[in-house]
């Protein structure tokens, strides 16, 4: 299993929040209108939520294969890195919010990047498009977009 697609979703579109943040909530992937280059999820659920000035967001995953993942951070969008726990595959993320409604994010492994993206939250705050991509553990490269829907 390529678990470079994980990454992914992580950030994705909902790891992003503020109080009256449209990242804030629960969504959950439509893999219908997803799309990735090497590995593929058959479900995926993100929930963000704001802690302050940080960011909290846990993601509960299943990837082709029925390999579960469950990973958690916290953090602020400074573009800083903090740690990511439950992923072997990555081992820290940064963030930062370039509007109200877009966040860049980056995944690192040993303080090498495995995967970067961005993430959009549509103007009514139903869903969310990520898109990014990079290498894997086996150094192929990989791009994908997510497409999430709020719950």
């Amino acid at each position: 299993m390529r678990k470079a697609m994980l990454f992914v979703a992580v950030f994705g579109c909902v790891s992003l929040v503020w109080a009256a943040d449209p990242f804030v909530g629960t969504w959950k992937l439509n893999v219908a209108k997803s799309k990735f280059t090497n590995t593929t999820f058959k479900s995926f659920t993100m929930t963000t939520e704001a802690q302050g000035n940080d960011i909290k967001w846990v993601q509960d995953m299943v990837v082709a294969g029925g390999t579960a993942i469950h990973r958690s951070a916290a953090g602020k969008y400074d573009g800083k890195d903090y740690p990511v726990v439950g992923d072997p595959s990555v081992d820290t993320f940064s963030i930062v919010k370039t509007n109200p409604n877009t966040v860049k994010y980056t995944f690192k492994k040993s303080g090498k990047e495995v995967d970067s993206g961005e993430a959009v939250v549509s103007k009514d705050g139903k869903t969310c498009t990520d898109t990014g991509g990079g290498k894997d553990a086996n150094g192929q490269a990989f791009t994908y977009t997510l497409f999430t829907e709020k719950q």
